[in-house]
């Protein structure tokens, strides 16, 4: 049996890339695999040694890419990484209200069409490769998007740009990191259709990393289980359902849960009976209108489930909340009882919101310790620009315990897992304990435990007076028990 990839006893050369024990791999033809475990497990780490990307100790890992006759390794495997969908050419340059600032952006800055044609025209101009072309384009709905920038894309549009750009090159293997994260639920299926397709019809191996360990997709042959940095033997995708850990219907404490419940209100709360009110809000961008003469009062306590279909323009409608939209200073909104434009400023605003979104998460691009990270959430700020008081500290450590991430407080950020990255933004979304909290799919990259424990962190948290929260995510079943509101946007074509 041709084996696509084989690593025998691989060991990294890097002491800081190297797993608890040596790798043996086999990826078979006619395979497709799922690599599954908890965040911060090694995951990466297995992939970047399949990839080449963390050379090995003694031998390097045996390719045999037949049928394929390119020659480089990077042609023939394509990874796609969590970071990606954060990730661009621009991102030393991007920073948080980027997307919502067009008229910054740079006249030659190159459109999602563009990039997609190149991809397209490097992988050789063939009329099979023009047919999976429209393919791709139909199946994402990505005509509309084809004249739009990069950095103005949903995380959810971005997503499927990278999707569609990594496909039209053809490789031998692809690897992809959580691919089913940020799309809404037609997506996820047609995706996974597509998949199964490829599979099926082609000589396209396939790798999924997967945190959501219920989300591998029926076409998967064999599942790789990474435990404590340790990659365990490989067996089929029936034995894994049969044998792998029952989901937790919860998992923070009892005593964390109090420890939420009980702490004392903070000095200059807010108290308004409406928190969001909202009368005929409309957004446009050139020709596009995103938001439609929109209205929408949330009251003191609510707790809303924000949903719609990517690009309906969810995170745009939460950008006018958190004030990082230009466009919010012509709309008619007020926040907290006090009319925006009417003398409040930003900063006093910021101070009431706890924020996490895909956005943010691609905003830090600070290697500095995760505890700073957590203490920024108390400035507002992405980076930390002043020294933290002990009090500061404090709150950034209670707030770590919570989330079971204390371990985390001085390691620095971009040398942690995708999911242990989201751990800390949560907790610097919690950190100055807001009146409001606003969170965009904030399960991004989390394994089923993680997942279960920001819900109950959340359902805690509400059992609070004067905290209102809104959650927005593509999985219904993420949403966390105390939700009670629910506001569905509709794409404007």
């Amino acid at each position: 049996m041709q084996s696509i990839i084989k690593i025998k006893n691989g060991v990294a050369r890097r002491p800081e890339w190297q797993l608890a024990e040596p790798v043996d791999f086999i990826a078979n033809e006619g395979e497709h695999i799922a690599i599954v475990g908890p965040n911060g497990s090694g995951k990466t780490l297995l992939v970047d040694m399949l990839t080449g990307r963390h050379p090995l100790l003694h031998q390097d890992p045996i390719y045999d890419f037949t049928p394929s006759h390119k020659e480089l390794v990077s042609d023939n495997i394509k990874y796609i990484t969590f970071r990606d969908s954060y990730d661009s050419e621009n991102d030393s340059t991007y920073y948080l209200q980027q997307r919502w600032n067009q008229q910054e952006i740079d006249e030659h800055t190159p459109t999602a069409g563009q990039l997609l044609e190149d991809a397209f025209l490097s992988s050789g101009n063939t009329q099979h490769n023009r047919r999976m072309q429209r393919h791709l384009y139909e199946l994402f709905h990505l005509e509309h998007l084809l004249d739009k920038y990069i950095i103005l894309l949903s995380s959810g549009e971005l997503r499927k740009f990278q999707l569609t750009k990594v496909l039209l090159s053809n490789p031998r293997v692809l690897i992809i990191d959580n691919p089913f994260i940020g799309l809404d639920a037609d997506t996820r299926e047609q995706l996974k259709d597509l998949l199964r397709t490829l599979s099926e019809k082609t000589a396209l191996q396939i790798i999924l990393v997967l945190s959501k360990s219920d989300d591998i997709p029926d076409f998967i042959t064999s599942v790789v289980e990474v435990k404590e940095r340790t990659v365990l033997p490989k067996i089929s995708h029936a034995d894994y359902i049969a044998t792998r850990d029952p989901f937790p219907d919860h998992v923070l404490s009892s005593e964390k849960a109090m420890e939420i419940r009980t702490l004392s209100p903070k000095n200059g709360e807010y108290h308004a009976q409406e928190v969001i009110k909202m009368s005929r809000v409309s957004i446009r961008y050139g020709r596009r209108t995103i938001l439609k003469e929109l209205d929408w009062t949330v009251r003191d306590g609510e707790r809303w489930a924000l949903s719609g279909q990517n690009g309906a323009g969810k995170s745009t409608l939460l950008s006018l909340v958190c004030a990082d939209n230009p466009q919010s200073y012509a709309c008619d909104i007020a926040l907290f009882g006090h009319q925006r434009g009417s003398g409040e400023s930003i900063w006093d605003i910021k101070k009431h919101i706890g924020y996490v979104s895909p956005e943010m998460h691609r905003a830090y691009r600070k290697d500095i310790p995760a505890v700073k990270i957590v203490a920024s959430g108390l400035k507002d700020s992405v980076g930390l620009y002043t020294n933290p008081s002990e009090e500061d500290y404090a709150k950034c450590r209670f707030w770590m315990h919570i989330f079971g991430i204390d371990q985390l407080a001085d390691r620095t950020f971009l040398k942690l897992s995708s999911g242990e990255q989201r751990l800390i933004l949560l907790a610097r979304a919690f950190v100055k304990d807001p009146e409001l909290l606003v969170l965009d799919e904030p399960l991004h990259g989390l394994d089923n435990r993680n997942r279960q424990l920001v819900r109950d962190i959340i359902d805690a948290f509400a059992e609070r007076k004067n905290k209102t929260i809104i959650v927005v995510s593509h999985y219904e079943e993420d949403l966390p028990q105390c939700i009670d509101h629910q506001l569905t946007l509709i794409k404007n074509e």
